[in-house]
Parts: structure tokens; sequence; C-alpha cells
């Protein structure tokens, strides 16, 4: 953009008039356009040789441009104008910057980076805590790995040091155990201060809590932490020590409190600790308990009826026995297209159960009992045919055998009667199908009971919040996927704790940036939405001049159509510009 000075001649005087041009591409090549006709300016040199002009770049960053005509050379002792080689302009420090800042504006919305300022910052450090415990849950959320991990290769990678203001090189391994260190003694404040922010952001409610376990396991023997048993692996890792984790959770997935067990610890008997941990952090009230059939025992419920707790829990398949007349007749209410439910109340009256049903979930247990039906028939007659073709004489070793078929198909193995027996000498296997007891896991594939001390809902009420245990599930299936908990590398008990709770606030990002999604139906999981915006750098242009300096602009890409659609529906706004540090080199200028 520059000057134009027209000559003209009027009443034997020369006069001189200015216009404004700019230079454009066009299919035919550059060209010059003219945006306005300034007329005859002022003799001053100053107004005329000098004058500047506010102009507008595509972010709507302002800038002042010096305006020379076009047959007039650039003052040379003029501070405000470079001239750029054109020919040495480069791109140099590209971050990771899209996925990592919606990680810290979620952080601030659930009022984390106040929190623990407040928790931690008490301490003088070089590089405030509650800004290396923001590091911790971004990586949680964007890219779970270890400490050592976010040091050598995450971290780097990403532009949370302008984000956070963290000097370059002070993110080491170090400092981030240190920081899990002091994370763990703040778990209840913790607590408290996103149940807190979840009610006022989302309105959500804690009256009724959703409550499962899981479990994680360690990579090695784990010698110095007695947390770590053998025990019921849900990742299918016996072979592994573990840790049991407790969740509890709203009727939407916002989470409220956890707790870390031993690894042998059976399910039915961590539920009163739990009580007790939650009296104690919100005080006494009539909560409404929803787990599942792992978690039942006659102490348990008696515990929260002492307590005045309510509860809908599922109960073990044994004790369909008891509904078996009820499970055979008519009266089912079809509450979905899928589901049918039916009301039982008992004589006492106390409690209520809830026969529930669905094709769906009879075709898969039909299908899984078929499958292991026809495996262990095919066992059993490989066997017979050993013992009548007098391969196996041992009776210990037939004996032995039989009991390894049962062993591996305990899901049908009650379904047969199965004997060996002598007869002249000789011995045989005798098994049959017992026809009762298969005509009863007939009748009751696809269905499942549910028991609770709730007397006003209805059946499809309580079976609508039943199924809301799901949430928990997914919160579980957060964790080991997409948060990546397990597997577990630390030995301490103090860094396994903490381990556990840095994933905890990944998944109160995670569960916030779900709820916001939900909240402006965006159908898009947070997963998706991060990979999205993951996409979006930040990175430095260097304008080297023609006085051996350099101008360092550091921006951010133009966001996408759909990334911007997708910032503009969460209400989200990109920085316009993020800061460089006063000095990036002896011989650069910084903008």
């Amino acid at each position: 953009m520059f000057l134009r000075a027209h000559q003209r001649s009027k009443d034997g005087k020369e006069h001189t008039y200015w216009s404004l041009v700019e230079m454009v591409r066009t299919p035919e090549g550059p060209r010059q356009r003219t945006l306005c006709y300034l007329g005859e300016l002022n003799d001053s040199a100053q107004a005329r040789w000098w004058k500047t002009i506010e102009v507008f770049n595509e972010q709507g960053e302002s800038r002042q441009l010096k305006l020379f005509p076009s047959h007039v050379e650039v003052p040379e002792d003029d501070p405000h104008v470079a001239r750029v080689l054109i020919n040495q302009v480069r791109l140099e420090r590209a971050r990771q910057f899209g996925n990592c800042w919606l990680g810290l504006e979620l952080w601030k919305r659930l009022g984390l980076d106040h929190f623990f300022e407040e928790v931690l910052d008490q301490e003088p450090a070089e590089v405030p805590w509650s800004r290396i415990a923001a590091v911790l849950a971004v990586n949680r959320l964007c890219a779970p790995g270890s400490e050592l991990a976010i040091e050598e290769r995450w971290y780097p990678s990403t532009a949370l040091d302008d984000l956070l203001g963290i000097a370059e090189g002070k993110i080491n391994d170090t400092r981030l155990y240190r920081c899990l260190d002091r994370l763990l003694p703040q778990k209840s404040k913790l607590e408290q201060q996103l149940r807190q922010r979840y009610g006022e952001l989302f309105q959500a409610e804690f009256d009724v809590l959703l409550y499962d376990l899981t479990s994680t396991y360690v990579e090695g023997a784990a010698a110095q932490n007695p947390l770590m048993q053998r025990g019921y692996s849900r990742d299918h890792r016996p072979d592994c020590k573990q840790v049991v984790i407790a969740l509890i959770v709203n009727e939407e997935g916002f989470p409220l409190s956890y707790e870390v067990f031993d690894g042998d610890r059976a399910e039915v008997t961590t539920l009163e600790a739990v009580l007790r941990t939650v009296e104690r952090k919100y005080g006494r009230a009539r909560r409404v308990w929803v787990f599942d059939r792992g978690v039942v025992s006659e102490e348990n419920l008696a515990t929260l009826r002492k307590r005045q707790g309510s509860y809908l829990v599922g109960t073990p398949r044994s004790k369909l026995k008891q509904f078996e007349r009820e499970l055979l007749e008519g009266g089912w209410e079809q509450i979905r297209p899928e589901v049918e439910v039916k009301r039982v109340r008992v004589p006492s009256g106390e409690e209520t159960y809830i026969l529930c049903r669905t094709p769906a979930r009879r075709e898969k247990e039909k299908a899984i009992r078929s499958r292991f039906s026809n495996r262990i028939e095919e066992a059993l007659a490989r066997l017979e045919k050993r013992i009548v073709t007098g391969r196996l004489k041992n009776r210990n070793k037939m004996e032995r055998q039989l009991g390894r078929i049962q062993a591996r198909h305990p899901q049908v193995a009650d379904l047969y009667e199965m004997e060996i027996l002598e007869e002249a000498g000789h011995f045989r296997l005798r098994w049959q199908a017992m026809r009762d007891r298969r005509a009863w896991q007939e009748a009751r594939e696809g269905a499942y009971l549910l028991r609770t001390n709730l007397q006003a809902d209805s059946a499809a009420e309580l079976w609508t919040k039943y199924i809301q245990l799901t949430e928990a599930e997914t919160a579980f299936r957060a964790l080991k996927s997409e948060l990546s908990i397990r597997p577990l590398f630390h030995r301490l008990e103090r860094r396994v704790k903490a381990h556990i709770l840095v994933a905890f606030l990944g998944y109160a990002l995670w569960v916030t940036l779900k709820h916001l999604l939900r909240g402006k139906n965006i159908e898009m999981s947070p997963a998706k939405a991060l990979a999205l915006l993951s996409t979006l750098q930040s990175a430095d242009i260097v304008l080297p001049t023609t006085e051996a300096r350099e101008i360092r602009l550091r921006r951010i890409t133009n966001p996408s159509a759909e990334q911007q659609n997708l910032l503009a529906r969460l209400n989200l706004t990109l920085p316009e510009r993020i800061g460089l540090p006063l000095e990036c080199s002896a011989d650069s200028a910084v903008a």
C-alpha cells in the first residue's frame, strides 16, 4: 500500500494530488487498485510524507503502517520501518495448540487454576506448583503418558509454556514427581471443589449416587507397595498385581469421590468404608445408592437401611429362582420396544423387586450357552472315546480330566450330569444334559432382578434409574482407554495414589467437555473434539531484515470452518496472539 502523486496544471500553476493505492492479485497477475483519492495534502512534510494510518489484518490485529509515495525512498533512520528479506522468511517452533488450549479452558471453567493457586502456591517455587498440576491434568486429557514422556516428548511439542507462562527448560520429571506428592493431600478439597462447580455450571445434583469398582494393574513386582496384590482382575491380567478403584458418580456421570483399595479386596467389603467417607465429607443425607450385584450382600443392605439410606441394586442370578412363577407368568409391562418389567412385592412390604427382561439380552445369553454347551459336549465325547478305546485306563486320571473339563466350562457345567462308572472291570464315562436345569436356564435367559427399598417410583422409573449405572461404566471406560489409567509403573504407594488422582482430574475435564458438547447439541465425543482442535498450532514467523536483525511474530494458525464452528458453538474464542519472551535472541525484535 502506498501513496501515488498526480500532477495537474490549473490556472498556470502546478498542483499535486494524492491517492491511496494497494497491490492486489488478479488472474492476470498483480495489479494496482486505487482505494481512495486524498486530494491535495498540506505542504508540511510531516503530514505529506510521514502520514500513518491504522490497518487491520485478517485476525483483527491492528498496527500502524507507514505510507510513502511510490517514488520516495524509505528513510534509513526510522526505527519503525524495517526492510524484510522476503526470500529468507521462515517458520519456526511449530507447537500443538488447540487441544492444550481447550484443556486449559476446561481447567479454568472448573476453577481449578484458582483452587490450586490457593492450596499449592503458598510455598515459593521457581515454577508455581499450580501450573505443574495443570500440565499433568492437561496431559492426561490430551495425550496420557508417563512423567518422563511428558518431559522428553509431549510438553516440548505443545504451546503450554506460552499458555502457562513457564520458562523454557523448567519442566522435568523430577518437578512433575514433586508435584504429585503435593497433589495427593488435596484430594478431599478437590472433590468438594468439583462438586460445587458441577452444580454451578450444570446444575448437577448428587442425590442419586452410582457406585462401581474396577481394577488397574502394575507392571513389575511392586514389592514396596502393600496396596498391590493379586486378585480378581477386571483387566484380564491375573498375572499382575493390581489395585481396586471404587468410583462414585451421579446420574449424569459427574464424579463425587473415589477410593483406592488393596488389589485383593472383595467388592462386597468396600461399601461400608465408602459410606463412611461420603458422610464424613458431605454429611448424612437420604441418598439413593445404585450398584450392581457384585456389591450386594444382606449386611450391606442392612447397613444402608440403618443409615437411613435408599438403594436400588442388582441381585445375584440365583435369586431369580425365588420368583420362578412370576417370571413364567404374564403381566409384563413394556416400557421400551425391547424392555419389559414386572413389579413384584414381597410379603414383608419393606422391599420391592423388579423383574426385567430384554430379547436382545436373551439372544446373547442363549448364544453364549449354546457355544459353551457345544464345547463341553465335544470335550466329554473326546474323553469318553479315550476311555472306551483304552487309551486312558487310570480312574484317578479320568476324574482329573473330567474335573478339568468342568473347570473350563463353568457357565454350563451344572447343566450336565457326568460320572465315571466301572462295569465288568472296564470304565466308561456316562454324561447327559439335565432337562429340568436346561429348561430353567432357558426360561431365565435375558432376565435379571432388581431390588430396592424405594416405594414411590414405578417399575419403569426404577429400571430407568438403575440403567444409569452405565454412566459409571462409561467413566471407567474413559479412564482406561482415553485417559490411560492403566498400566501403572509407579512403585511407591503414594505415587500410585497420586497417579490415580491425576487420572481423576483428567476425567473431571473429560466429563466437563462431554456435557458442554451435549448442552450445545453437538454430536461429537470429547475425544473427537480434542482430535479436531489438535491440528491448530502456534508457530513463530521469522522475518529477517536487511539490518541483520529478525522480527519474530508468534501466531496461531487460522481455524478451519469445522474448527471455527465447534469453537463458536462452545462459545470459545481463540486468543488473538500469544506472548513471546521479551528477549528471543541478541539480534531479534519481538512483535
